[in-house]
């Protein structure tokens, strides 16, 4: 298996060597041509899918994560058509300059190269990945998981045959063996790919981490608090959790832990009342259970452990931690994030600016709901995902994000001294 996939890396890289010269003219077409094609192939793609599902538990939180169905295609071949609307971000000038022994200097945005993504259970992300990564002129190698194998097999056969009706080689984007020891080729792939990018649970993005020798950024999981001040709106407070707990609860800018001051717990029930109708499942500490007791169907209601704080649910639980002041929630946050997306429900402007300014995440918010963190929603276009480290993107990793840069020197026989 190494040595074909080795043999296979090759060929993407000299691949990623020919997008730079696509004009984007032609990158455009691809990618409306690839979104016109995908209604007509809808039949193989879902097909495909309902073969993993079969193999999947429904009660799975991955499950949601898994399934495609007509609207989901149709909304991806919007997502395509709006990446395609979007400006190259290659070959912007980031800054320009003449020393004063006349050489000009431009810092102008490049190409990563050949971008290597991990993920689980998303067939949507590998059209997302792909449109992304050939329009900021990236080759890509995807690695799937076991579960969404027939999926993304169907996904990259449409793609390879749209590539090949417009002369571009299929090579373009390379779909790895489903098995776990292609993941950990993949990984240790140096001068074949220029940087990993695991998009998944927390175990995924601690294994790409820890096993690679390729350079990684981090993206993916969310532990994603809304703290309720004691000056919040009641009303705000129940559509913004009800919104970021039960829009998609599979998803990782989904409510996982409310924060609430204790000055309004008796406001908790009427926070809560929506999510009963979802079914979902409260892990009230010690202070909110009282709260909830009698007030929360309580089927539906438990009494939290620690277990239940710093846990990524990604499906209709939640938990319910009561602090005494800002700093206590600050504290909690802090504590248990993983610096993905964070709220606050507040009317007093100084309250607000604290937690903006305080708490360390890459995005934070105000008075709205987590689920906005997405590419598309910021305008991005798709997305790889969500960034939660320090280096090189945090947030939406959208095209921009995609491209490094490179330096251009010109003179006119200058040497130096």
């Amino acid at each position: 298996m190494k040595e074909t996939i080795y043999n296979n890396l090759r060929n993407v890289r000299e691949a990623s060597r020919k997008l730079c010269t696509l004009p984007d003219s032609t990158i455009n077409n691809i990618l409306i041509d690839l979104a016109d094609h995908i209604p007509g192939g809808s039949d193989a793609i879902l097909e495909a899918n309902r073969k993993d599902l079969d193999r999947m538990d429904p009660d799975d939180p991955k499950y949601d994560r898994l399934l495609l169905n007509d609207s989901r295609l149709e909304a991806i071949a919007g997502d395509i058509r709006n990446v395609a609307d979007l400006s190259s971000p290659v070959g912007r000038i980031l800054e320009k300059r003449t020393l004063p022994n006349g050489l000009s200097l431009k810092k102008t945005t490049v190409p990563l190269g050949v971008v290597g993504i991990i993920y689980e259970s998303r067939p949507n992300v590998t059209f997302d990945v792909f449109s992304l990564c050939l329009k900021s002129g990236n080759a890509t190698v995807l690695k799937g998981g076991s579960d969404a194998m027939y999926s993304n097999i169907a996904i990259v056969k449409l793609i390879h045959d749209v590539l090949r009706k417009h002369t571009i080689s299929p090579d373009t984007l390379y779909l790895l063996p489903a098995e776990r020891e292609a993941a950990e080729i993949m990984l240790n792939a140096v001068g074949h790919i220029d940087v990993i990018i695991p998009r998944g649970s927390q175990q995924l993005i601690d294994f790409a981490r820890n096993k690679s020798s390729v350079p990684v950024i981090e993206t993916g999981a969310g532990i994603v608090h809304t703290y309720f001040d004691r000056s919040g709106d009641l009303q705000m407070a129940k559509d913004i959790v009800f919104n970021a707990k039960t829009r998609r609860p599979s998803v990782c800018n989904a409510l996982d832990t409310l924060i609430i001051h204790k000055e309004r717990l008796e406001d908790l029930a009427s926070i809560a009342e929506p999510l009963a109708e979802k079914k979902v499942t409260l892990f009230a500490d010690t202070d909110a259970y009282p709260a909830l007791l009698g007030r929360y169907p309580s089927e539906l209601l438990q009494k939290a452990g620690e277990k239940h704080f710093g846990t990524e649910f990604l499906s209709l639980k939640m938990s319910v931690k009561t602090v005494g002041n800002l700093d206590e929630a600050l504290e909690h946050i802090a504590r248990y994030s993983s610096m993905h997306s964070e709220a606050i429900v507040a009317s007093d402007p100084a309250v607000r600016e604290e937690f903006l300014k305080r708490v360390d995440a890459a995005v934070v918010y105000a008075n709205t709901s987590t689920a906005f963190t997405d590419g598309a929603q910021f305008g991005l276009g798709a997305e790889i995902g969500i960034s939660t480290q320090k280096l090189h993107a945090r947030g939406p990793m959208a095209l921009q994000e995609l491209t490094s840069y490179k330096w251009v020197i010109e003179g006119e026989g200058q040497t130096r001294p």
